[in-house]
This record gives C-alpha cells, structure tokens and sequence, in this order.
C-alpha cells in the first residue's frame, strides 16, 4: 500500500474500447466543445453589444455562459488528448486541480440556475418592484455567494479526498477526477468522505432544487391568473427555456451525487456525467436562444447593424 504523499499521478480508465471508438468519442466530444465554446461566447457578445439585453436576466445568462465555458474547459480538453492519444494518465496534482475547479463550477452552476429561477419568480409575480430588487448591487451579490458556496464545496471535496490513500496501479474508473471515481480508487476507508459527499451535495441540491420549484410554482400560479392568451404565452415562453435547462442539470447530477447509489454504479454514472460536463454546457446556449424571441431578435439587429454599416 502505497501512501497518498507518494502517489504521483493516477490512471483514468475512461471508455473502454478499439482505437475506432476512441478516435469517434474525440470527434464527438470535439464537436460538443466547440459548439459549447462558440455558442457560449455568442451568447457573452450578443448581451454586450445589444443594450436591450442589459437586464437582470441577461446579466445572469452572461454570467452562467461564462461559467459553462470554464465548466467545460475543465473536463473536455484532457478527455479529448486522452481518446487523441492513448494517453489516460494524470498527475496528482493535475487530478486535485481537476477536481477543484470542476466542483467550483458545477456547484455555481447549481446556485446560478437557482438565482435565475428567483429572477424570474420576481419578474413575473412582482414585475413593479423588479428593477429595484434586482438592482445591480443585488445581482452581484447573488453571483459571488453562488461562487463562494461553490468554494466551499469544491475545498470541502477536494480537502477530503485527497487526504486518502491510494494504491498502485491508481487507476480511476472513470474519464475525468471525479469525486465517487477518486474515492473509489482508494486504499483507505472511505464511508466518511461518502457521508460527506452525500450530506454536502445532497444539500446543495436540494436547496437549490427547492428554491427552484418554489419559484416556479408561485411563476405558474401567477401566469395561470393572466387574462389574455398572448401574455400567458410571453409569460411561459420566458420560462420555459429555464425550466428545460433546470430539469436537465438537476436531474443528472442528483443521480451522481444524491443518492447512496452513484457511487457503486461507476459506468452507469460515466455516461450520466457526459450529460452535465459536455452536453449540458453545449445545449444552454441552444435552448436560451431558441426558446428566447428577445435573443433571436437582438442577433437579427446586430447582424443588420454589420451589413448596413458596411
């Protein structure tokens, strides 16, 4: 038994598979990141240059656009070299950085989408009062307790895991250092880090999924109460977008991490963990867009703003 201090790097079995599977996954996660990467930054330059989308809701999705880029970032590129090239091993330390900044974001993201649905609780049901609720110093203080909540949770998980023990040969079952996979890979007992894992995120999730369906329960009830036809549809169509991107990211991630299960059920959770590190940062700017008519038109007049000043 080796101890932790000793180990050096760690093997991260990802995708079995022939060098034809590995060669599809690296075109397959490629596409997905750079749609992500293209759309994502869309989305950032489109809410600059339109001063029509200088509004609370914007400034989240700029913010939450932002933050699927370096979510992403974090797990794509070393998966991509690793299909690219054989090459499944990461250093120690690259495999705690790894993990810190993906807890860091995929927790921010968790309280982003919460913020988001707050948002559009105060825009529908108290639209009088949004823009002194949610004035600017408001919509700063909800991103930085978003991204200090994910500190907290991205030092508790890392500080944690990485002070256990690991054996030779230190191989990870899965594509990226995930916390259950790292956990799972160690020597050490590991029933407190999983309590951990499981209060702490369990928490997280609930919280946040709370104050989402809370949000949306008082959203629907008050669109429900709308008089006219088309201002329940604006109402909805405002909404929906949210909601879709909402049931996707909490419903994977509580599969991964709020339930005793995840952690024994390694290659069921590899593929669940596809959908919230690479397709759900790459389709948050698709639904928002499709799904948004102010997005849609704001992209139409700056594309007529280049060709007439031209």
């Amino acid at each position: 038994m080796e101890n932790n201090t000793e180990v050096t790097e760690f093997i991260l079995v990802g995708f079995m598979g022939k060098p034809e599977t590995q060669s599809i996954l690296f075109a397959l996660f490629l596409i997905m990141y750079i749609v992500t990467v293209i759309g994502n930054i869309g989305m950032i330059l489109i809410v600059n240059a339109d001063t029509r989308l200088h509004t609370p809701m914007y400034f989240f999705l700029w913010n939450l656009a932002f933050l699927d880029i370096c979510y992403s970032s974090v797990i794509t590129p070393k998966a991509m070299l690793s299909f690219a090239t054989g090459d499944k091993t990461i250093s120690y330390n690259g495999c705690a950085t790894q993990m810190f900044f993906f807890s860091l974001f995929g927790t921010t993201e968790a309280f982003f989408l919460a913020v988001m649905a707050y948002d559009r609780f105060i825009a529908v049901c108290n639209p009088l009062l949004y823009q002194a609720i949610m004035s600017k110093e408001t919509r700063c203080l909800l991103v930085a307790v978003s991204y200090f909540f994910g500190c907290v949770n991205c030092c508790t998980q890392t500080g944690f895991t990485f002070t256990l023990s690991f054996c030779a040969p230190k191989a990870i079952n899965h594509f990226f250092c995930d916390v259950p996979a790292v956990m799972k890979a160690s020597c050490s007992d590991t029933f407190v880090n999983e309590i951990v894992l499981l209060v702490v995120c369990g928490l997280i999730i609930v919280t946040t999924g709370i104050i989402v369906l809370v949000s949306y329960g008082y959203i629907v009830a008050t669109i429900l109460r709308i008089p006219s036809g088309s201002g329940r549809h604006k109402a909805f169509s405002t909404c929906t977008s949210h909601l879709m991107a909402v049931s996707l990211f909490f419903g994977t991630v509580f599969f991964m991490y709020a339930q005793p299960g995840a952690i024994s059920s390694p290659n069921q959770g590899k593929v669940v963990s596809v959908f919230y590190t690479v397709v759900i940062p790459m389709l948050n700017p698709i639904i928002y867009s499709l799904r948004n008519v102010e997005v849609k038109q704001a992209v139409i007049r700056q594309f007529r703003k280049r060709i007439f000043s031209h």
